[in-house]
């Protein structure tokens, strides 16, 4: 296996800006790495559309919650110097008292997301009154703030600590909340000094200040369904050990570079082997079953896995932050990576699991994601019956399919849940309160059908 090649990056290239263009992203920049250096690195699209500036490897964006696994790093840092214990109750640290069903929440806990709460939607309230898309609003300003508004969730507890994943990001600001106690640092500076700096991630910030000044700084932006795209602002300030670095891909390269080594970067070791491969270690199953053969989700200490991916371990974190997103992946036992930021809200997954399909020499179609999407794509586009009586609209969302039909002045809309793509009639169903009816999408020479109830339509356009 070598690196992507003319062919490998045409290819790439080609579905990123496909990507980009289906959902209006308006600018992103990827690295990838092959033997941990990068083999592959370029900007593409705008990093501000009413400038007309282009995206660079340099280009500064918010990673969202990719800032986890740094703030994961830090944990284990400290666990190294003997300062913390992951065993330790979160409490010794902290003035937070919750006990889930009267258990006590360690380190470990909120590291996996397996606290025992549930997800509290602190962010999502936060973020949209920040980037004023919402008029919803929490005075939550920093980590005391949250204390407050965390105030008897456990209440809402879903089950005693270590036993089941629900995806908490107020559980990392209470991490970074130890790292300081731990320290005596304060978090970003802790950040700074022990990670970014070693690993020579020098345009990687918390801080506004620092990257105001920048020249090649991207515009985050808020892209509609229309495909309207509306300028906002990153979400600086003291919540920020769940999602608040400021990075480029070349930064992001490092500390990649470093995950690949077992913690080692130009000869430094920034931490121990054990430490990152208690990181990448399944600790707890995400929830979601696995279909047609993808492989089940796991959630270590700030880095999710995938123990089967084209028959290796995938170990990725995504982020989103109203205007700005992030992927990184690395395959361990190959030695390569990619690393995708981007100005718009558009996770970028895909086009990680595409680049790392293609750096192992294989057809991304493999991946049972994209057979599946492409198998529901080819069924989209607007139906007819006999002399066009009557007509349909077959969408794709998400896993599932539309159905829209028209009765009257009425448009209804059915989901359609797959049975069998794969046969030479695509069966689904539609789940009535007391029935389940059969749907059918047929192939007669170069014409694809629809037979729903006692209908027969012929697709007379593209979706």
């Amino acid at each position: 296996m070598g690196a992507l090649g003319d062919e490998g990056r045409n290819k790439l290239e080609s579905f990123i800006f496909q990507r980009m263009t289906d959902r209006g992203v308006p600018g992103l920049s990827i690295a990838v790495l092959d033997g941990g250096e990068i083999c592959y690195e370029r900007g593409l699209g705008f990093r501000d559309v009413s400038m007309n500036t282009s995206t660079t490897p340099r280009t500064i964006y918010c990673i969202g919650s990719v800032t986890k696994p740094f703030t994961a790093l830090a944990v284990m840092q400290l666990q190294e110097e003997g300062l913390l214990s992951l065993d330790d109750p979160v409490e010794e640290y902290i003035p937070y008292r919750a006990r889930p069903m009267g258990e006590q929440m360690l380190v470990r806990h909120l590291l996996s997301h397996s606290s025992g709460l549930p997800s509290l939607g602190y962010a999502a309230a936060t973020l949209s009154s920040v980037t004023s898309i919402s008029d919803d609003w929490f005075p939550i300003s920093n980590p005391q703030d949250l204390l407050v508004f965390m105030a008897g969730a456990e209440d809402w507890a879903l089950s005693r600590p270590g036993e089941r994943y629900a995806y908490l990001n107020a559980g990392y600001i209470l991490l970074g909340l130890i790292i300081e106690r731990a320290s005596g640092e304060g978090y970003a500076d802790y950040v700074k000094g022990h990670i970014l700096d070693p690993l020579r991630m020098d345009r990687s910030t918390f801080y506004e200040t620092e990257v105001e000044g920048d020249d090649d700084v991207a515009t985050p932006y808020i892209v509609s369904r229309e495909g309207g795209r509306t300028p906002t602002r990153y979400p600086y300030g003291s919540l920020i050990s769940d999602g608040g670095l400021m990075s480029s891909v070349e930064d992001m390269a490092n500390f990649m570079g470093m995950l690949l080594s077992g913690g080692v970067f130009e000869g430094r070791q920034v931490a121990s082997p054990e430490s990152i491969g208690e990181m990448m270690g399944p600790k707890v199953q995400a929830l979601g079953e696995a279909i047609e053969g993808s492989s089940r989700t796991h959630y270590g200490y700030g880095l999710r896995i995938k123990t089967e991916f084209l028959g290796q371990r995938l170990i990725h974190h995504s982020g989103s932050v109203y205007g700005s997103s992030a992927y990184m992946g690395i395959l361990p036992d190959r030695d390569v990576g990619v690393v995708i930021l981007a100005n718009g809200g558009y996770f970028l997954g895909d086009m990680g699991e595409y680049a790392l399909a293609l750096l192992l020499g294989r057809d991304p179609m493999e991946i049972p994601y994209f057979r599946r999407m492409r198998a529901l794509d080819d069924l989209t586009g607007s139906y007819a019956t006999f002399r066009g009586t009557s007509s349909y609209r077959v969408t794709r969302s998400g896993g599932i399919l539309q159905l829209e039909s028209s009765f009257g002045r009425g448009t209804y809309t059915t989901p359609l849940i797959p049975v069998d793509l794969y046969g030479e009639r695509k069966l689904f169903r539609v789940y009535g309160v007391d029935t389940v009816t059969p749907v059918e999408f047929v192939k007669e020479g170069s014409e694809m059908f629809l037979l729903y109830e006692r209908n027969k339509a012929r697709r007379t356009g593209e979706g």
